[in-house]
């Protein structure tokens, strides 16, 4: 003993010990600081990440900057009425259109006169004003014989003594000979021109008569020269003053509007017999009418009136499938007569001047007031937004022509746009709608990320749905009733399942899964039907044989013997599909549920997104809870069938609630997965962004959306930050759902842990 007590203090005695305990206490710091540094480095990355896409979102929710860039006094008379001013789109030359015809072409850094020249009037008036096409530069002019000139402006670029020069000048489409269109001065015109046709809508000066002609137009093999040649007319009698006479893009729709606000509407499908369709005010009864004109895409009319008001009204489709016009929205900053409104050449986007000097620039989409300031207190009459919507340029009644500078990238995003309902031009109501792209400039965005959401939330719901009973019961079998051997090697087995790339199972439900379902839908609901009760009648039918026979399979392995009884469910379930079809869907249940129960389908839907992402979830789910529940402690569990409780009895009262906060985790870590995934939902769900919970429809994520749109989005426009704000929004859904969990898991374990 006494030999013992002395080897011993040798032992922890000396340099021997004492160099080992350094060692040991050296690798205890490195082990403690290296996992502190490790779990701040992740703490960090993921926070990173985080301030990563809020720096690449913030700038969507930033106002327009507006900066005063140059004052100068009003090329030509400043006592003549404009009638337009056209800007190129370098922002370095502009042409101002007076009542007289004159054309003055202007430098806009300091007002220089570079051009002046008339319109080629013929010794006529102008009497009325159209612009046709803002975008392409196109303008009408109304004379005082009946006729009207069409004029295109652009801008010549020469280098004189090396130095650009850009200036404006005037070309006539259809030549500087004036077209006929009636016998008197036109005091109201709208004109539109497309392709091959132009119509042209006009009244006479004290005539009560509107006048509708269309022309056809031809193009000269030799010159390209344009000719026009009438083709039909038509005639109208207003019920109403005709103050402003508008006629859309489309060359269908005829608005006639009174300066109180009365209006007709008018469809010219027919020319010669154009037809009314509505009768309408524009405005409350104590409120005119100061200005009138199109937004971009002619389809939307701007209402200005004199109590500071704009109005939003396009034509939608009611019940009966008739256009109407309905009021969309309003705006007001002011309650002074708006004097003009300017509209953006590319977005939805309006700026307006009203009589008391003061600017505002909104949005009609986002409903988003981006900017106001006092331009002069005096007044202003006229605004123009530049061509790129990087500038304004304003004339005031102390005439002079003030330019600003514009910074304004993301006005047509704003939180109502991306997470309420929006009432687009052409649409019944306000919807939810993704759809981020459009090969015309008049196409209004529309970037809500509902139907995203929803899509995302949507997919997981329903593979949650399949993978949860299957992985939870599974796990209960296999840690509490199945042998130690065979447990062995099916937990691997499952576990194996999760090294599939989830591009192979989106390949093979998209192209594979889903069209077998579409033609053999009775029988995969048969599945849910015959499975759950073949299995049962399978277990009743063991239980009732002889104990000698049940014997030659160990208890622990009878779950082998489900495998050919599964398959052979599902193959007679499967076999079912034509009998269920012919006796309870008139042969054809896909048929059956579009015309007959007017349910929409599609092949890839939620319920392939079901089964294909629900199996891939399944691994996941059942490795976690099955060790959860495999490491309840052993005394609970025999402590329990000591004082008499059968094994079910054990695992309900005993092994679910201790094990409750690791299957909770298991459900929750499978539910982020769900909300995640990309290639299956990319591959399966057919990527139409829709808010429908019809188990039968596709749907779009936010994750499947990134992967599609992220590559062709141009970098830092509206749709690359909105991308990102998926990302983000994708981030911060995780992370609540993953701290609610872990609070639901903390409870629960401190709830059970005293079992």
């Amino acid at each position: 003993m006494k030999n013992t007590d002395q080897k011993l203090d040798s032992a922890l005695k000396g340099p021997v010990f004492e160099r080992r305990i350094r060692i040991r206490n050296m690798k205890d710091r490195v082990a403690r600081y290296g996992i502190r540094f490790g779990g701040v480095s992740v703490i960090a990355a993921v926070l990173l990440i985080m301030f990563f896409l809020l720096y690449v979102v913030l700038p969507l929710f930033t106002s327009a900057t507006v900066e005063e860039h140059s004052t100068f006094p009003t090329p030509g008379s400043s006592q003549e009425q404009t009638l337009y001013y056209g800007i190129d789109e370098y922002k370095e030359s502009a042409v101002r259109f007076t009542q007289s015809g004159q054309l003055i072409g202007f430098q806009l850094a300091d007002g220089q006169v570079v051009s002046e020249e008339h319109l080629p009037l013929q010794g006529e008036s102008i009497t009325a004003f159209s612009i046709i096409h803002e975008a392409q530069n196109l303008l009408a002019f109304g004379l005082s014989d009946g006729s009207v000139l069409i004029a295109k402006y652009g801008y010549k670029v020469t280098y004189p003594n090396d130095v650009k020069t850009i200036t404006p000048e005037i070309t006539y489409p259809f030549g500087e000979e004036p077209v006929t269109l009636g016998n008197g001065a036109i005091s109201q015109l709208a004109v539109r021109f497309h392709d091959e046709s132009l119509i042209a809508s006009y009244k006479e000066e004290g005539g009560s008569h509107v006048y509708v002609k269309s022309f056809m137009v031809e193009t000269s093999f030799l010159d390209d020269s344009l000719t026009l040649s009438e083709e039909y007319s038509g005639e109208i009698e207003p019920q109403v003053a005709v103050d402003y006479l508008l006629l859309d893009g489309s060359m269908r729709n005829l608005y006639v509007v009174s300066r109180e606000g009365d209006a007709d509407y008018y469809d010219l499908s027919e020319i010669e017999a154009p037809e009314l369709i509505q009768q309408l005010d524009f405005v409350p009864d104590d409120d005119r009418i100061s200005t009138i004109r199109f937004l971009l895409g002619e389809y939307s009319l701007m209402v200005g009136t004199e109590k500071g008001f704009v109005y939003q009204w396009f034509p939608v489709r009611n019940k009966d499938n008739v256009f109407q016009l309905q009021k969309i929205r309003e705006f007001k900053q002011s309650d002074s007569p708006i004097v003009k409104i300017a509209i953006e050449h590319a977005r939805k986007g309006f700026a307006t001047v009203d009589q008391s000097g003061v600017f505002n620039l909104f949005h009609s989409t986002s409903e988003r007031h981006l900017d106001e300031f006092e331009v002069d207190p005096k007044g202003a009459t006229f605004v123009s937004i530049m061509p790129r919507a990087n500038g304004l340029l304003i004339e005031t009644k102390s005439g002079q022509i003030i330019t600003y500078d514009v910074t304004n990238e993301y006005a047509d995003v704003s939180f109502y746009s991306l997470w309420g309902k929006v009432w687009y031009e052409g649409y019944e109501e306000p919807t939810y709608t993704w759809q981020s792209s459009s090969a015309s400039s008049d196409f209004e965005p529309k970037l809500s990320m509902m139907p995203l959401t929803f899509g995302t939330i949507k997919a997981a719901i329903y593979s949650m749905l399949f993978a949860v009973p299957i992985a939870i019961l599974a796990a209960i079998y296999t840690a509490f009733f199945m042998d130690a051997k065979t447990r062995q090697w099916i937990k691997p087995s499952v576990e194996l399942i999760e090294a599939l790339p989830t591009v192979i199972l989106g390949f093979l439900a998209g192209l594979w899964l889903a069209p077998m379902m579409e033609a053999n839908l009775s029988g995969f609901f048969a599945i849910l039907v015959v499975m759950p009760i073949g299995i049962i009648l399978f277990g009743l039918a063991w239980s009732k044989l002889p104990k000698t026979i049940r014997l030659w399979v160990p208890e622990g392995k009878r779950t082998l013997l489900m495998i050919p009884v599964v398959f052979l469910l599902g193959y007679f379930a499967m076999s079912m599909d034509q009998p269920i079809e012919n006796a309870f869907f008139d042969g054809d249940m896909r048929h059956w549920l579009t015309y007959s129960a007017g349910i929409d389908f599609d092949q890839r839907n939620a319920m392939v997104i079901g089964f294909a992402m629900g199996f891939a979830l399944i691994p996941t789910i059942f490795s976690v809870a099955e060790d959860a529940l495999y490491n309840v402690p052993r005394y609970l569990i025999n402590g329990s069938l000591a004082l008499g409780a059968s094994s079910w009895q054990t695992m309900v009262g005993v092994v679910l609630p201790t094990a409750s906060p690791g299957i909770f985790s298991a459900i929750m870590l499978g539910f982020g997965r769900g909300v995640g995934e990309t290639m299956i939902v990319l591959m399966a769900s057919g990527n139409t962004p829709l808010m429908d919970v019809n188990i039968f429809e596709g749907m779009r994520t936010l994750s499947a959306n990134l992967a599609v749109e992220m590559a062709e989005a141009e970098v830092y426009s509206s749709h690359y930050r909105v991308l990102f704000l998926s990302g983000l929004t994708l981030f911060v859904f995780t992370f609540f759902f993953n701290t609610l969990a872990e609070i639901v898991r903390e409870r629960m374990r401190r709830k059970y842990s005293s079992l």
